[in-house]
């Protein structure tokens, strides 16, 4: 397991633009990837052992991430 943060840029290098302009342009995907960065931070701060947090607590904020991150690849997608 890796203890490096995903950061949306780093999962989409291909995508690196698009999802800055988004940010700017659409609300709700600027606000799904505030969500993300959000979830991604506190699955760091859990990997990382920063922030103590149960097994369950953990697969919950992963399963989040992977969530957000499947609406943003679709946005992504659909508009490319």
């Amino acid at each position: 397991m890796s203890h490096v943060p995903h950061e949306l840029a780093d999962d989409f290098p291909e995508h690196a633009e698009r999802i800055h302009a988004l940010k700017l342009s659409d609300a709700h995907f600027a606000k799904l990837a505030d969500a993300y960065h959000e979830v991604n931070r506190a699955v760091h701060r859990v990997e990382t052992r920063v922030e103590p947090a149960s097994e369950a607590y953990e697969e919950e904020l992963r399963k989040q991430r992977l969530r957000l991150k499947d609406e943003i690849a679709a946005i992504l997608n659909a508009k490319a």
